[in-house]
């Protein structure tokens, strides 16, 4: 909420509504002419939404953050919040596939409408796609022999087989860390979420008044990278760009210095928020030409 730097009067985006928590503490700091829009891909999360005229809930993917707006009526916001990742819900409720922890089918859509499942992909990607998205999103380096099991071991329809399947293959010290790895690769890829990511950070540039702020909340060092790099010089490939004097050009201040991290005691108390990060960013000026973006 600090790095948000929330004015009274302000219109502010909760592009990963959930479960409304982060969108229930910028209410409380909004005053009467405020409004704040919660979005969310799944639609679950509607049945947590705020009963405020000040708030209004839109469900879909932040990737088309944009166009949203437009529809209602919202030329630039003041400020953007995006926690990234899988939320609480989707890991309790064990039937959406994203944790191993119990035996279920092999979803993992966080938009339930959306064609493609982790049983469609396990199923029908050749064992080289398979492979690259092991290695590049879960950053695996057996994920050659895990592929290979994969497509030897097909159908796969539940978690549980897709468990037993690459256990023989994994670290016995670190079993947990990566079945975490697996799982990672195939949710991101079933979401599309760095994509999505992409295109979010992209229109930021676009939607965001000037001076206002842009907070992301990122859990794993490919989503964090791209922000970081982002928030550093403008694109997601952290090319930087020089002005006549050789100072790097870029449309964003970061706030956030050094990366924020949760302390000691909020770990111990929500173990999932062990590898969070915020990073900060204020909106200097919007560019003339952000083709660059794109």
């Amino acid at each position: 909420m600090s790095g948000l730097a929330i004015k009274p009067d302000g219109i502010y985006v909760d592009v990963t509504f959930g479960g409304g928590g982060h969108s229930r503490a910028i209410m409380e700091r909004l005053g009467p002419n405020g409004r704040l829009v919660g979005m969310d891909q799944d639609m679950d999360a509607w049945a947590n939404r705020l009963q405020d005229e000040r708030f209004t809930f839109a469900h879909g993917n932040f990737a088309y953050l944009k166009n949203f707006l437009r529809y209602y009526g919202i030329d630039g916001v003041d400020g953007i919040l995006a926690d990234l990742g899988v939320s609480f819900h989707h890991f309790d409720d064990v039937e959406r596939g994203f944790t191993f922890r119990a035996d279920a089918p092999l979803d993992m859509r966080m938009n339930r409408s959306a064609a493609l499942t982790a049983a469609d992909l396990l199923n029908t990607y050749d064992e080289e796609r398979l492979a690259d998205i092991l290695y590049l999103y879960g950053e695996l380096r057996q994920s050659r022999r895990l592929a290979s099991a994969i497509v030897k071991a097909r159908p796969l329809s539940t978690t549980g087989q897709l468990v037993d399947t690459v256990r023989p293959l994994l670290k016995s010290y670190q079993e947990k860390k990566e079945l975490s790895m697996v799982f990672q690769a195939l949710r991101i890829e079933v979401n599309g979420e760095l994509d999505a990511l992409r295109k979010l950070l992209a229109q930021s540039l676009e939607v965001l008044n000037p001076s206002g702020r842009l907070a992301i909340i990122t859990y794993h060092s490919l989503e964090d990278r791209m922000v970081k790099n982002f928030m550093r010089t403008g694109n997601v490939e952290g090319k930087q760009q020089k002005d006549f004097y050789g100072r790097v050009d870029t449309p964003w201040h970061v706030v956030t210095g050094k990366v924020i991290v949760p302390s000691a005691e909020e770990v111990e108390r929500n173990p999932r928020s062990r590898s969070a990060k915020l990073r900060v960013a204020e909106l200097i000026d919007r560019p003339v030409n952000n083709s660059r973006q794109q």
